[in-house]
């Protein structure tokens, strides 16, 4: 039986952290690729069709723009399809895959035609029936993301794949928290583990908090994805920065996800081939504590326990209790393994 678990999935979330400008895009593709991530995701969509006039900024949102509305926001923040398709090629070229979300029609039509190999829901379209509906079309990978859901709504959005013939071992669903950044008191990670048990579906984690350390205890917890958002300067202006790494930092998290899920290794509890060499040095041996002469019995007066353990097995103490020496030993010798398996 193969034993071996899947890499885990890094998908370094570059979102909107270009602010609208194709240059910095392709710095973000950069640096993703040379940190040794999976993907680099970005978010494809056309402001007014995702947001009217009348859409509020969130508070998170307050804290780091001036803009009036969300529109107005997202306008700044906009990249055409064309200039996505130019991304879509630049990874190519740069040994990453490109991953976006899409939020309207025009934007998750466009994403169709590349024929991305996942196809990533974000959070605020986990209630959204006719986009879940066109995406489980698709009979594609899908990585679902769950920031304000419950457990219910989890439910509901799986079922919809279902209804149009997705199946739940094609999804893998993301535990999030829909707060930049996302204080440690509202992550909830083992809610990750209770996706997984209750609703059958492979899971994994969208990190919205600063620091990495969230992200590295979901991949000990069983995360197949971790998504993470970075920038290239947390003090840009923008929605998204401050609960992003900079790129030394996203390294490091990559670096560190890796040497986990070195570290998680199997089920089964054996020594390392390492250990075994080691362990006739770190073990110990029955010796003899004090003089002992041929045919004398062995007690826990005379015979005592030392390093190496090339000898007989201090397991097997009870075997030679009582028994009578088949030769002199001095003090500090090894008791000889003919001891116990003379007749």
């Amino acid at each position: 039986m193969n034993t071996k678990k899947s890499k885990i999935l890094i998908i370094a979330e570059a979102g909107v952290n270009h602010n609208g400008d194709i240059e910095l895009a392709k710095k973000l593709i950069d640096v993703a690729s040379s940190c040794g991530a999976d993907y680099i995701k970005f978010q494809t969509f056309k402001a007014d069709k995702i947001a009217s006039e009348s859409a509020d900024l969130a508070n998170y949102q307050k804290n780091f723009v001036s803009d009036i509305n969300q529109q107005n926001m997202l306008k700044k923040l906009e990249l055409s399809l064309a200039e996505h398709m130019r991304l879509y090629q630049y990874c190519q070229k740069n040994s990453v895959n490109y991953l976006s979300t899409a939020f309207d029609d025009e934007s998750l039509d466009f994403l169709i035609k590349l024929k991305l190999q996942h196809m990533k829901v974000p959070s605020g379209e986990l209630t959204n029936l006719p986009y879940l509906r066109k995406i489980a079309a698709l009979n594609k990978k899908v990585i679902l993301s769950t920031g304000m859901a419950n457990l219910e709504e989890i439910e509901q959005a799986l079922l919809a794949f279902e209804t149009e013939g997705l199946k739940r071992d094609k999804v893998t669903v993301l535990q999030c928290t829909t707060d930049y950044p996302a204080p440690m008191a509202d992550i909830n990670l083992r809610a990750m583990e209770t996706i997984k048990n209750k609703l059958g579906v492979k899971v994994g984690y969208s990190d919205h908090t600063q620091g990495w350390e969230v992200a590295i205890a979901a991949a000990a917890l069983g995360a197949e994805v971790i998504e993470k958002h970075f920038t290239l300067d947390r003090n840009m202006i923008g929605p998204d920065h401050a609960a992003s790494l900079e790129p030394d930092e996203l390294f490091k998290m990559i670096v560190q996800i890796r040497n986990v899920e070195l570290a998680m290794g199997s089920a089964y509890k054996r020594p390392s081939i390492k250990e075994l060499s080691n362990s006739k040095l770190i073990r110990k041996s029955i010796f003899a504590k004090t003089k002992i002469h041929i045919g004398e019995k062995f007690s826990s007066d005379n015979l005592t326990t030392k390093r190496p353990g090339s000898g007989i097995s201090p397991m097997k103490w009870d075997s030679l209790i009582g028994q009578n020496s088949i030769k002199n030993y001095d003090k500090d010798e090894q008791i000889c393994v003919n001891e116990l398996v003379r007749s």
